[in-house]
């Protein structure tokens, strides 16, 4: 099973980061908290004390065209909040 992660870079994730050591990503929605660990540790070389998972529905969307009211959906999606080993840094930019 292939599992996509994502850094989720915002104000709030980012002062998460400074102030809790805990830092944020996007992952694939059948991924669990053990697959998101390992992924973690694997990629940025951290030690990971502990992840918590947010599940989110996809939100409808719908616009005014010429042609009429086109109607959609978001895709869903699971956010994880992972805290990593005090002392120990994630840097998102160094696999660029």
């Amino acid at each position: 099973m292939d599992i996509q992660i994502k850094p989720i870079i915002t104000e709030k994730a980012n002062a998460y980061s400074e102030k809790l050591n805990c830092y944020t990503f996007a992952v694939s929605p059948d991924a669990n908290k053990f697959q998101i660990k390992d992924i973690v540790e694997k990629l940025y070389n951290v030690r990971v004390d502990r992840v918590n998972i947010a599940n989110y529905a996809g939100k409808r969307k719908q616009r005014y065209t010429k042609g009429g009211l086109i109607r959609g959906r978001k895709p869903a999606f699971k956010k994880a909040y992972v805290i990593v080993a005090k002392g120990q840094k994630i840097d998102y930019y160094s696999n660029i």
